[in-house]
C-alpha cells in the first residue's frame, strides 16, 4: 500500500516548510525511518522521516520550495504498485518557487555575519570556471550557499558531474559581498525584494503577538561589576576548563534571583498565571537570518562551569540551526545579552507566554562618585521588560534589586 510522505510538523510552532536537500531520490529503496529529506522550520534544519517502507516512488516538492504542514510533498510504495490515484490528488501548495523544472529558488536573506563586505576581497580562480554562455551550472545547495555568504559563482571551479558546482566547492571560498544583487542595487534606483525565510517570518509573526497584547513596561538598573569581574578572574586563575565568562555568572545570579522571586518566573495563561518551581533560562542567540532562544533548564541546580559548558553548546548548535524543539521551547523567563556588541543599554521585547526578560549592556568603566570623591569603577546596566498582566512595578524592581545585590557581592549566591 502507497505511505503518504507529507510535511510533517517538526517544530511545536512550525506552519509551513522549506525543502532544503531530499537526501533520498525517486527510485531509492525506503525503509521505515529512514531520514528523506532536511526540511527548514521557524527555528532550525530538521530531517524529514519515512514513516512507511518501499521505493521512494514520486518527488512532489523541488528543493527551495515552502509547503505547509499536512501537505503531500512524496509517495513511498513497491516498485510495480499503481500509486495514480495518490497523484491525481491535490497538489501541495508551495509559497515560494521551488528550484526543480527550470524554476529558480527564491534567495534566502543575505547573512549579518558577513557584512559588511571587505574592501579588498580575494577570491579564488578558478582554472576550468563553471559559467557557460553566461549561465552557471550549480547546485541549488550550492546556489543558496553562495548567496548567503556573498561568493561569486562565475569563479569557482566545480567538481560535480559535468562542471557542476556543488557545496564541497565553496568550502573556504572567500566571501565577496554579503548584499544581494549587487549590480540591481548599485544602479539608480536599484532594488530587490527578498522573500522571507521561516525563522523571519517566525520573528515577524512573535513579535506581533508580544509588543501588540502584551502591555510591556521597562525598568533599568546599573550594577557595580568590580566584584563580579575579581570572582571571574579568581575562578578563571584556577586553571580549570571551561572559563567562566560573566554571562554564565549573570545567568546563575537571575536564576537564583528567580528562585528568590518566583512570581517573575511565570507565564501568562490568559484565564490563569503559571508560576513555575525551577527556571529553565532562554538566552537569545543571534543567528544568520534571525534569532532563536535555547534553553538551560533546571538552570537553579547547576553550578557555573555547567552553565558554562552548555551555553557555549547550546549557542554553537543554535547558530548552525542543530537544535532540537525541546532546547529551544519551555523557558521560564530569558536573557538576551548585548554587552558582548558594545551596546550600553537596550529594551528587549517579552516571549510570550513568559513574563520577563532581561536586556543585559556592556560593562565599561566609567567615573563614578564613591566617599566623596571619584573613582573608575566597573558598570553594567540590565534593562527588565515585564508583562504588567503578570509582574507589578515594585515586584520587578525587588527582582532586580537582588539581582543588583548579589552581582555586587557574589558570595551571596551561596547563601
Amino acid at each position: 500500500m502507497a505511505t503518504k510522505v507529507v510535511m510533517e510538523a517538526l517544530s511545536p510552532t512550525m506552519e509551513e516548510g522549506r525543502l532544503v536537500k531530499w537526501l533520498k531520490q525517486e527510485g531509492d529503496a525506503v525503509q521505515d525511518g529512514d531520514v528523506l529529506a532536511e526540511v527548514e522550520t521557524d527555528k532550525a534544519v530538521m530531517e524529514l522521516p519515512a514513516r512507511g517502507e518501499g521505493v521512494l516512488r514520486k518527488v512532489l516538492v523541488p528543493v527551495g520550495a515552502t509547503v505547509a504542514v499536512g501537505k503531500l510533498v512524496a509517495v513511498i510504495a513497491a516498485a510495480g504498485e499503481d500509486i495514480s490515484s495518490v497523484l491525481a490528488e491535490p497538489g501541495p501548495a508551495t509559497s515560494e518557487r521551488g528550484a526543480g523544472s527550470g524554476e529558480r529558488a527564491a534567495p534566502p536573506v543575505p547573512s549579518r555575519s558577513a557584512a559588511p563586505a571587505p574592501s579588498a576581497p580575494s577570491v579564488p580562480t578558478a582554472t576550468a570556471p563553471a559559467a557557460a554562455a553566461g549561465r552557471v551550472k550549480a547546485s541549488p545547495l550550492a546556489k543558496r550557499i553562495a548567496r548567503e555568504r556573498g561568493v561569486d559563482l562565475a569563479v569557482i571551479r566545480g567538481s560535480g558531474p559535468g562542471g557542476r558546482i556543488i557545496k564541497r566547492d565553496l568550502e573556504g571560498a572567500a566571501v565577496v559581498s554579503a548584499l544581494p544583487a549587487r549590480s540591481a542595487l548599485s544602479a539608480p534606483g536599484g532594488f530587490e525584494d527578498v522573500p522571507l525565510t521561516q525563522i523571519r517570518k517566525t520573528i515577524a509573526r512573535r513579535l506581533s503577538e508580544s509588543l501588540g497584547p502584551v502591555p510591556h513596561f521597562f525598568l533599568t538598573v546599573e550594577i557595580d561589576m568590580e566584584r563580579a569581574w575579581e570572582a571571574r578572574e579568581a575562578l578563571n586563575a584556577l586553571g580549570e576548563e571551561p572559563r567562566i565568562t560573566l554571562n554564565d555568572i549573570i545567568v546563575k545570579v537571575v536564576a537564583q534571583a528567580l528562585m528568590q522571586h518566583p512570581e517573575c518566573n511565570a507565564w501568562w495563561q490568559g484565564d490563569s498565571i503559571r508560576y513555575f518551581r525551577d527556571v529553565h533560562l532562554g538566552m537569545a542567540v543571534a543567528v544568520d537570518q534571525g534569532l532563536i532562544t535555547p534553553v538551560i533548564r533546571n538552570v537553579n541546580f547547576k553550578g557555573l562551569r555547567q552553565i558554562g559548558v552548555e551555553t557555549r553548546d547550546l549557542s554553537e548548535r543554535a547558530r548552525q540551526r542543530k537544535l532540537k524543539p525541546e532546547e529551544y521551547t519551555g523557558s521560564t523567563f530569558s536573557i538576551s545579552n548585548l554587552g558582548m556588541l558594545g551596546i550600553d543599554q537596550f529594551t528587549a521585547v517579552i516571549n510570550p507566554p513568559e513574563a520577563g526578560i532581561l536586556a543585559v549592556g556592556a560593562v565599561t568603566q566609567v567615573p563614578v562618585a564613591e566617599d566623596g570623591a571619584v573613582a573608575v569603577r566597573r558598570r553594567m546596566r540590565a534593562t527588565m521588560s515585564c508583562d504588567h498582566r503578570v509582574i507589578d512595578g515594585a515586584t520587578g524592581a525587588k527582582f532586580l534589586q537582588t539581582v543588583k545585590r548579589m552581582l555586587e557581592n557574589p558570595l551571596a549566591m551561596v547563601w
